[in-house]
């Protein structure tokens, strides 16, 4: 793999990719670095936009991830054996499995997070390394100093105000201090630049999901409601949110994935959008997102 603080030239992270060399460039090539496949075509409008965005996002990785370019107008076999079935798609692969994916357009803080996810699923890290202070923090965080990681993160604020890793982590100090409101005004005192950084997109999440948490129904009675209805499907986004707030992020996404299952359409996608927002909340590498991630992608895909 490429060593972090190396940039190597842009032919070797993105390259357009055919029906002969994509067992190589793509299965073969992901055994040693995390490869994102873009499904698309020349009359596709929404790919002109997600392509630039990929390989803008691909780029700033510096080698922590390539890109494989497949025009499904001259490799039909391969978009047929990866059951593709709109444009665009984008597929994730590695050690020459797909791990992740998505269809259609997304803006471009989704686009970044997905390659944030691919890389930290391969074990990399596409921002270059985390900043000793910040780690420190973060450390202190999860030792329960959370007021410690607060002042440590206004520090590295005032040495870098454009650090979105610090402006998440202060969120995410205030709501362990219990400080939801102002965790809510740090994230919206971000600079625009960087409020759409998966930091503070996942401190957001976190935000939306311990506001959740404050009307929660019961679990017992909701987990009876659910046994005793299961198409009942509001008894059961109310158990998922019951049992996220209770600690049970894996529950949580299990009961929102049977609801998915079950009618991914109701009230809006209400399942999908509280398992991403789950996913954002728990970060690109735990283990609950990851897992809930690939089934997710197996029933979209399916």
């Amino acid at each position: 793999m490429i060593e972090l603080g190396q940039t190597p030239a842009a032919t070797d992270m993105i390259k357009d990719v055919s029906e002969a060399d994509f067992m190589a460039e793509v299965v073969e090539a992901s055994k040693t670095v995390p490869v994102i496949v873009d499904f698309w075509a020349p009359w596709c409008g929404p790919c002109k936009t997600l392509g630039p965005q990929l390989e803008a996002a691909v780029t700033k990785a510096k080698g922590a991830v390539k890109m494989a370019k497949v025009n499904v107008d001259e490799a039909q076999a391969i978009a047929g054996q990866l059951q593709v079935q709109s444009i665009p798609t984008v597929y994730a692969f590695w050690q020459g499995q797909p791990i992740d994916g998505f269809q259609g357009a997304v803006p471009a803080s989704e686009v970044a997070a997905f390659v944030e996810r691919v890389v930290a699923a391969a074990g990399g890290d596409a921002s270059g390394g985390l900043d000793d202070a910040i780690a420190a923090a973060e450390e202190m965080l999860t030792e329960g100093a959370a007021a410690d990681a607060a002042q440590t993160f206004a520090a590295i604020l005032e040495e870098d105000p454009n650090s979105a890793a610090a402006y998440g982590g202060l969120a995410r100090a205030y709501m362990a201090l219990d400080d939801l409101d102002q965790a809510e005004a740090v994230l919206n005192g971000a600079p625009a630049e960087i409020s759409t950084a998966p930091e503070i997109e996942g401190a957001h999440a976190k935000l939306a999901l311990a506001r959740q948490a404050a009307d929660a129904g019961p679990v017992a009675e909701l987990t009876a409601a659910v046994e005793g209805s299961p198409d009942d499907h509001q008894a059961r986004f109310d158990l998922a949110q019951a049992l996220h707030a209770s600690g049970d992020a894996d529950g949580a996404v299990e009961q929102l994935l049977e609801l998915f299952k079950r009618d991914r359409d109701w009230n809006e996608a209400a399942a999908k959008t509280q398992l991403f927002t789950i996913f954002d909340a728990l970060g690109p590498t735990n283990p609950v997102a990851l897992n809930g991630r690939r089934k997710l992608s197996s029933m979209i895909f399916a």
